[in-house]
């Protein structure tokens, strides 16, 4: 669950910002099962454990609630002919949030102080 920190920023789950940085890439917004298929797809191909439905929606709420991702019923039902889609758009907040934690990962990989890293505008 993402967690604020005493200066106001986010700090985000490992599950979080795969979802985060997955979603970024999809501007107009992405449909949840859309979304659980990408992760699973990538999961594959490296032998990671693999999501359920049962972990991605709560967490997609939760990261909604919080206001990193905006949420919205789309017009258009499953070609199957189920249920109409929920579509997830990251926010500025989740655009904060994943670019903060990639400065954060910059700063772990580099073996630099915090200090000598400048900061994002």
């Amino acid at each position: 669950m993402a967690k604020k920190t005493g200066d106001g920023g986010i700090v985000l789950s490992a599950f979080e910002e795969d979802l985060l940085t997955l979603i970024q890439r999809y501007v107009d917004g992405i449909y949840g099962l859309d979304i659980l298929h990408s992760l699973n797809t990538a999961n594959k191909k490296i032998n990671r454990r693999l999501i359920g439905v049962g972990s991605l929606y709560p967490a997609l709420k939760r990261m909604a609630k919080q206001g990193l991702l905006d949420d919205w019923w789309g017009n258009d039902t499953s070609p199957s002919g189920g249920a109409r889609r929920r579509y997830y758009k990251i926010t500025a907040l989740g655009k904060k949030a994943l670019q903060d934690t990639w400065l954060y990962r910059d700063i772990l990989r580099s073996g630099l102080s915090p200090q000598a890293i400048p900061s994002p505008i």
